[in-house]
């Protein structure tokens, strides 16, 4: 845990380096700076400045612009003029916090009370008269949300009862929506007791009520939240809520509501935010069944074949990257082989094959399908993805995780399926694959077991 430190105390040290120890003015900042960060003092958001050249260098605009937002919520009469005003501040103040300084920024305004006193502010807006306001509150809200101190700040008091009520009784409004949804997203990020804070507060069912209304399918922060409520990433907590969260949402219809919004209403923008909440519930195998049940991967095939004509590698790769998810259940790898999936693949490779992302997340799908699978091995081969794990090892060379991939895709071809070892074997996959084992740390397991599969008793060597 980092030792706390006060904005008074870093100041008191710089100033006891200039008048007990001698040292000038930027030596005694950079000496504190130095000290406190080998003890291990938490320095974000300490504005490091030099006590006593306040009155020559202006004060962190940060600060200052959340002394007059306090300062104009405190006095604001609530005419058009003090809204305007009230905007103009809050967005200057997020402004500041997205601008190429933004994380020390972001920093500085948690540590100066900006958390609460945004909090504080949505709670206290009425959202028919005043919604402008709290679009800005939120999002700057949720531009400070960055770790687990500010998170924790945002619980404290009371920000996601707060946020939840604004969202229930603004839900008619997108922009609202997608500001709300985004200090969803943020404040949850890396804080497994806010993400619980939510669910306690019902929030799928909220988000399932939303995602009914066609017209607000395409709010992208909706998908973000899911995702981010979804994924366990708080490394203090041993043992993570979110898979039976992934269920509850699950069991309230939202796999099937999500697949509908791909079939038909999301927009381009907004489909590998949907790829990723839709992967988030996938967590079991009767999930992931029910999704392919409902049309889950006609649609993710035809996406991946239009972003194939399109050249769009992002959806591209998302789709790719949930079906391997679905593709976990034995039922679904059927379901996709008799739709033409490994056709339609290669098709892709075709169109991104100076891509090694794309070729990446094939291999990846191919290594799903045919694990423990040797007749989706041998159609596999017969289609050509044996020569296409050997043009990958050609190719990119350099990319590590593309040169693991094929190892692992090249496992799974031969495992079960001796004739094709011959084939590959004859093809230069040996020398290809100890190359990688070589030039890539991270492939050495992959490439020691495609090297024991392909039938070569000096694997380790």
């Amino acid at each position: 845990m980092a030792i706390a430190i006060s904005q008074e105390a870093f100041d008191a040290m710089v100033r006891e380096n200039m008048e007990d120890l001698g040292m000038d003015a930027d030596e005694a900042l950079a000496d504190a700076v130095e000290a406190l960060t080998l003890q291990g003092a938490d320095l974000s958001g300490i504005i490091k400045r030099v006590p006593g050249e306040a009155a020559a260098v202006e004060v962190s605009p940060v600060v200052r612009v959340l002394d007059e937002l306090k300062a104009s919520h405190g006095t604001s009469g609530g005419s058009a003029e003090d809204l305007d005003g009230l905007v103009s501040l809050i967005d200057e103040l997020r402004g500041l916090c997205c601008s190429g300084e933004g994380s020390e920024n972001a920093a500085i305004a948690v540590r100066n009370g900006g958390v609460e006193a945004l909090v504080t502010l949505c709670g206290s807006v009425r959202i028919a008269q005043e919604e402008r306001l709290l679009v800005s509150a939120l999002k700057a809200l949720s531009s400070m949300l960055r770790d687990v101190g500010s998170t924790e700040k945002f619980r404290q008091s009371e920000g996601p009862k707060i946020v939840m009520d604004i969202l229930k009784g603004g839900s008619e409004s997108s922009d609202l929506l997608d500001a709300g949804f985004s200090v969803v997203a943020a404040g949850s990020a890396g804080n497994e007791v806010v993400k619980e804070s939510f669910m306690d507060l019902k929030v799928d069912e909220l988000i399932l009520h939303v995602m009914r209304d066609k017209s607000k399918t395409n709010v992208q922060s909706l998908y973000d939240a899911i995702r981010v409520l979804l994924t366990p990433d708080d490394n203090r907590v041993v043992a993570s809520q979110v898979y039976g969260y992934s269920r509850r949402f699950a069991e309230i219809g939202m796999a099937e509501v999500l697949v509908s919004a791909l079939r038909e209403q999301v927009a381009p923008s907004s489909l590998p935010s949907a790829c990723a909440a839709l992967k988030s519930i996938a967590v079991n195998d009767e999930i992931c069944r029910s999704i392919s049940e409902n049309g889950g991967i006609d649609v993710l095939l035809q996406c991946i074949d239009e972003a194939g004509q399109q050249k769009n590698k992002v959806i591209a790769r998302s789709c790719c990257s949930l079906l391997s998810k679905l593709a976990a259940s034995d039922a679904n790898k059927s379901v996709i082989i008799q739709r033409g999936g490994f056709d339609r693949f290669l098709q892709l490779t075709s169109r991104f094959s100076e891509d090694p992302s794309i070729i990446q997340e094939v291999m990846s799908m191919v290594t799903v399908l045919t694990l423990r699978s040797p007749e989706n091995a041998a159609r596999a081969m017969e289609v050509g993805y044996g020569t296409l794990a050997i043009q990958a090892l050609q190719r990119f060379p350099s990319s590590g995780q593309t040169q693991k991939q094929a190892c692992l895709m090249i496992r799974n071809l031969v495992v079960r399926n001796p004739e094709n070892r011959t084939i590959l074997l004859n093809d230069g996959a040996e020398k290809l694959i100890r190359k990688a084992k070589v030039m890539h740390g991270g492939c050495k397991d992959a490439a020691s077991s495609a090297l024991r599969d392909l039938g070569l008793d000096n694997y380790n060597a």
